[in-house]
């Protein structure tokens, strides 16, 4: 039996343009592998858009199918648009038969974006132990697929004298894997080694027995420094906790591999799948059992563990010279007996320190000793965090690993910038449909603060390339972003806060429509200058209507409520007509009796509908956490107790103006166990938020509904209204790889103006 053979592929030519994370990822090396292996002529180059290629040949289907299959790890392709053109006897710029590479050109505005920093790969790993490699424990290896970006970088476009190793000249060796095509250090722009690259100012083993000895050291890493300490010496960590003026917030610490986080922590695999992702957070994970091993003092009174595996080779050495220098990769696989505290190297309160100079001036009475090295940090940023909710990630804090990553929007708005609030403050900028979030500058209320925070506007500005034609702040008129705002000498916004918590989930989605939204936070002025902070919201792009809120709470003593629960559990007993028991229930822990006055005569307490300062009456009547050394410490207090939340029948009520009130819930909760009323507490007003959004849908007729606001990091709330609302046939949106706090409403102030702006033409 005979058969035909199909006949060969014609020929054809076509012009690529390919957009996204495609340059300083391996993407040139890896499109002109792939056109050699199909015997393919043609060229390939960057240029301000990304990755510009012609192509000539056979089996043009297969090379265009395995271009975005085989992409390289630290590549994202968000467009790929192919021209056809006339076939020609040579391609131009290669020799006949020939693919080459060809020089990046430079001309035209910058469209293209650098990479985040990313964990060390596989193979630089093996290279790392590898005692007949020229680069065995060299603690600045890298390569295409790992290594620093974008706290590297000064400005686009991603070439070697753009970044602060324009002062390390490759030598010879590097040179020549530098400008190989077949090379995984092909155009690599950090790469180095021992002969031509930076080095520490310690030796290894040295840092490594300093801190076996229990010192405190601070270590230069990739975007700032780190505080190190062992985590097992009680006493170290309980100094650095004093020291770094803490208090009781919780510390993160670092382990050597998936195979040694089960001693102390409990992860499921789409957290150990975080855990080992190139991003490389800080991943909350539940206490195990073994955890009380730990030093007390890494998160005392909290049931979850801040948990992160090494991302820099210095880190991965410590480890190793912990285990006696092992040769290969093997000893990873099993579980190693360090654990390393890993904390932002900064007084509480102040940005993270990114230069030697500076950490002595700031850290000298803090750590023991400084490790320095000579590459400088060019962008501050510091470890990421997230949880899993519902069985994926929410972002915590989105900062080194994410950033710049855009966040892909419904549609292109005209270039804005938007400045954030107040706390856990980031900034974003818009360049078409592509939007831009900072990385994690934090509060502002240092000078220190302040001036990270210009930095990062004006570094962001030089990164994307693109010239506001807007700016958006918050609403408040005395947060520091707001007046900075004003000496930009451009147009304004002034964003409702809670308006843009639902609007940043939203632009996440890519949604532009009509939706409702239910905020949950602390606080954020609202359209009439109250501090609102429980919102339900009919949403509408650059538009919103308040259709209900949370039944107001007094603030007593105004702001001091938001740190001292115990004056929140007076005001519930206020409303609750229990103001003469304040002082016999709550004098331990403050001027109770002046406080019950404060409220008789409605003084210095203003009205809030914050879901945040809810948590924290609920948490003072159950006598738990009275006095918060940190943001929303009692939330999290309360959150850990709960084993299986519960429903109080008739625990909330809805009345005509649309408020809700859980008034009958906090009265239930005076005299229970802190476990009981937790779990009551939390299954209450799930299932009372539910009923709330549910009515409003049905008096709308919006079956999409968007949960923003930083409770919504409270994964039993989270969850319990994804699945509620989801059983009521709604559409749930969550906030994902942008926090749904304050660090996320830069997103939704820039989706807001830029909306508003693309209506009016600027």
């Amino acid at each position: 039996m005979s058969c035909t053979p199909e006949p060969p592929e014609a020929v054809r030519r076509c012009r690529l343009r390919i957009r996204g994370q495609v340059q300083g990822v391996g993407f040139r090396p890896h499109v002109y592998a792939l056109a050699r292996s199909r015997g393919l002529s043609g060229w390939v180059t960057n240029d301000t858009e990304g990755v510009l290629a012609e192509v000539q040949g056979h089996a043009l289907p297969d090379f265009l199918s395995d271009l975005v299959d085989r992409a390289p790890p630290l590549a994202r392709i968000d467009d790929i648009r192919v021209e056809d053109l006339r076939v020609e006897p040579r391609p131009v710029g290669t020799v006949a038969g020939e693919f080459a590479i060809l020089e990046s050109r430079r001309a035209g505005a910058v469209a293209t974006e650098v990479p985040p920093d990313a964990a060390v790969c596989p193979a630089c790993l093996e290279e790392l132990f590898d005692p007949a490699d020229r680069r065995y424990r060299y603690p600045f290896l890298t390569c295409t697929h790992c290594g620093p970006r974008f706290t590297i970088t000064g400005r686009l476009p991603y070439d070697r004298p753009q970044t602060s190793m324009a002062g390390f000249p490759l030598c010879a060796a590097c040179a020549a894997e530098y400008h190989d095509p077949a090379d995984r250090r092909f155009h690599a722009q950090p790469i180095a080694c021992p002969e031509c690259g930076p080095h520490l100012s310690m030796p290894v083993d040295e840092i490594a027995a300093r801190l076996a000895a229990g010192e405190i050291l601070a270590l230069k890493g990739l975007g700032g420094f780190h505080l190190a300490c062992d985590a097992r010496n009680g006493a170290a960590v309980a100094r650095l906790r004093r020291a770094k003026q803490r208090d009781g917030k919780p510390f993160a610490v670092m382990v050597a591999g998936l195979a040694s986080v089960g001693a102390f922590a409990e992860a499921d695999a789409g957290e150990a799948a975080l855990l080992a992702s190139i991003e490389r957070p800080v991943v909350l994970l539940r206490k195990s059992a073994g955890a009380a091993a730990l030093a007390d003092g890494i998160a005392p009174g909290l049931p979850w563990l801040g948990v992160l595996l090494p991302y820099t080779p210095l880190h991965y050495l410590l480890f190793h010279e912990a285990a006696g220098r092992p040769s290969g990769t093997g000893w990873l696989e099993v579980p190693q007996d360090l654990v390393l505290v890993m904390t932002s190297a900064n007084v509480s309160g102040e940005p993270l320190v990114i230069d030697g100079a500076d950490a002595a001036r700031r850290l000298g009475g803090i750590a023991d000793a400084t490790v320095d090295h000579d590459r400088p940090i060019v962008v501050r940023a510091d470890d990421g965090v997230v949880r899993q909710v519902a069985g994926r990630p929410l972002a915590v804090r989105r900062a080194r690993g994410a950033v710049p990553t855009p966040v892909r929007l419904a549609r292109p708005v005209p270039p804005v910038l938007a400045l954030g609030a107040h706390f856990k403050s980031t900034v974003c900028l818009t360049r078409g449909a592509d939007a831009f979030l900072s990385q994690h500058i934090g509060d502002l209320d240092t000078a220190e603060g302040l001036r990270f925070f210009e930095e990062a506007v004006a570094h962001l500005r030089r990164l994307v390339g693109s010239e506001p034609v807007l700016v958006a702040h918050d609403l408040h008129p005395d947060y520091a972003s707001t007046r900075y705002a004003e000496t930009l000498g451009l147009p304004t916004l002034a964003v409702q806060h809670h308006h843009a918590h639902i609007a940043a989930v939203a632009a996440e989605h890519g949604v532009a429509g009509r939706l409702l939204g239910l905020a949950l936070d602390g606080v954020g002025m609202g359209d009439d200058g109250a501090a609102w902070g429980g919102e339900l919201l009919e949403v509408d792009g650059p538009r919103f209507r308040r259709l209900g809120h949370l039944d107001e709470l007094a603030l007593p003593g105004g702001d001091a409520a938001a740190t001292q629960p115990w004056r929140m559990a007076a005001a519930a007993l206020h409303r609750l007509g229990r103001t003469d028991q304040i002082a016999p229930r709550l004098a331990q822990h403050g001027p109770a009796a002046e406080l019950a006055e404060l409220l008789r005569r409605d003084l210095r307490c203003p009205p809030t509908s914050s879901a945040g300062r809810l948590f924290d009456a609920a948490a003072g009547l159950l006598g738990l956490c009275p006095v918060a050394s940190f943001e929303a410490e009692a939330a999290m207090r309360l959150e850990g107790l709960v084993g299986v939340p519960r429903v109080q029948a008739g625990g909330w009520s809805i009345d005509a103006d649309n408020r809700l009130s859980l008034l009958p819930l906090l009265e239930s909760l005076i005299g229970r166990g802190a476990q009981e009323g937790a779990e009551l507490f939390h299954g209450t007003l799930v299932a009372a938020l539910v009923d709330w959004v549910r009515r409003a849908a049905e008096a709308t007729g919006l079956r999409q509904v968007a949960l923003g606001g930083g409770c919504l990091v409270n994964k039993v709330l989270a969850e319990g209204l994804i699945e509620g609302l989801a059983g009521c046939g709604l559409a749930v949106l969550t906030a994902r790889a942008v926090p749904p706090n304050d660090g996320g409403l830069a997103l939704g102030q820039a989706w807001i103006a830029g909306l508003r702006a693309g209506e009016t033409g600027e």
